[in-house]
């Protein structure tokens, strides 16, 4: 077909569809000998493959091609391709303290209420480590302690990301720029029933130079003054029988089936217990952000570039195998996909108002290559108009402390 079809996106003399491909193929008259005569031929003075090493992508990749290099480039986005990191360790890391103590032999066993006696009266000592690494003495009233360290994979990739950045590719800024932040919440419930025996077990658990064995004997001592002598408020004292045999487990021996405290109450008085119906904080979720990017190539190095950009981004989203043989994967395990900074510039500085984002992955990406309608392709086989969709998920979820850092930006933060 006829090149320099395209849409209002061109400027200068590239309206012209005759300048499509001389405007950078800078085609030149190469002579060829034959035995009756010469011919002129036009080649093309460059033909670019794709490169081929270990980062598989050009450096930096900026779409539209400028006309001068004072040009101003506006709002755009940019997506800083960044190579995967693991964890020297899990990630996370738990340790307890007061809890267990190492004999001579290098075995370890849980602290007894005897050894805590011992610690009193100077018999023995017993050595424990803070969650920096410093040993100190137990004393014999220090109660135990867990230590816990997680580092998200947000802090560790934003660290030394210049040495991880594998390439850098600014789009013009997506017709539909939005943000969406959500939580959970759940409707939760509980009696009074299930409260007295939450009561029993935080009072157990409290109880001051309380044991183990003293704990479950106090817990035990609470369940059977319940069963002998509860009190419910505007029932007969056979119903509140009826409860204390339900609480015991009693009921279902004599009846042979499961019955349970609701039951009995529901059927005796036609009263049901108060489910203290609230709605509370569940967790946190993940954000989203889909971008719908349409190319129209306005020249060949246009056209070269439309191509690095939707190769590279499938390269970096598609998980490395490690060994490759005959187009099979040899290895046994394969390792995580590129991740990605996203953010938005306005006139190349960090954009003054639109939100920021944390380190994204790649969960998505479709190319669709006949966005004018039906397939059209210039004389080397580029579309005429493609349309690109991405969809980034950011790894961690956004916590109120974010806000306050110098990454949220001078905007709506995230």
């Amino acid at each position: 077909m006829v090149r320099g079809v395209r849409g209002s996106g061109a400027r200068g003399n590239r309206n012209n569809p005759k300048t499509y491909k001389n405007d950078t193929t800078k085609q030149k008259p190469n002579a060829v000998s034959t035995d009756k005569t010469k011919e002129t031929v036009n080649k093309p003075k460059h033909k670019k493959k794709f490169v081929r090493n270990g980062s598989g992508n050009n450096r930096v990749m900026s779409y539209p091609l400028r006309d001068s290099p004072s040009e101003r480039t506006g709002d755009r986005l940019q997506i800083r391709c960044l190579e995967f990191s693991p964890p020297e360790d899990s990630g996370m890391e738990i340790g307890l303290a007061n809890m267990f103590k190492k004999s001579d032999d290098g075995t370890y066993s849980a602290i007894t209420q005897k050894d805590r006696q011992d610690i009193a009266d100077g018999k023995t000592i017993i050595n424990q480590t803070d969650s920096e690494g410093n040993t100190y003495q137990m004393k014999s009233d220090d109660k135990a302690k867990l230590m816990f360290r997680n580092e998200d994979a947000n802090t560790r990739l934003g660290s030394g990301m210049k040495q991880r950045t594998k390439f850098y590719i600014e789009l013009p800024i997506p017709q539909e720029v939005q943000d969406s932040n959500s939580v959970t919440w759940g409707e939760d419930r509980v009696n009074a029933l299930e409260l007295a025996a939450l009561t029993v077990a935080q009072n157990a658990m409290a109880a001051d130079g309380l044991s183990a064995e003293g704990a479950i004997a106090a817990a035990q001592a609470s369940v059977q003054a319940l069963n002998t002598g509860i009190d419910v408020p505007g029932l007969s004292a056979d119903t509140q029988s009826a409860v204390r045999a339900a609480i015991s487990g009693a009921a279902v021996g004599a009846l042979g089936s499961n019955v349970s405290a609701k039951s009995v109450i529901a059927r005796s008085t036609g009263q049901i217990l108060n489910n203290n119906l609230e709605l509370l904080f569940q967790g946190v979720n993940l954000r989203s952000f889909p971008y719908s990017i349409t190319f129209s190539p306005r020249g060949y190095k246009e056209g070269l570039l439309v191509k690095d950009i939707i190769r590279s981004l499938k390269m970096s989203m598609a998980p490395k195998a490690g060994e490759i043989q005959e187009g099979s994967n040899q290895s046994i395990f394969i390792k995580s996909p590129d991740v990605f900074q996203l953010k938005y510039l306005r006139d190349g500085e960090d954009h003054p108002f639109l939100n920021a984002f944390k380190i994204c992955a790649l969960t998505g990406m479709s190319v669709n290559y006949t966005n004018a309608g039906t397939y059209a392709s210039y004389d080397d086989g580029t579309p005429v108009n493609i349309r690109m969709n991405l969809t980034f998920k950011e790894i961690n979820p956004i916590y109120h402390e974010d806000y306050l850092q110098d990454s949220a930006g001078s905007g709506v933060g995230y």
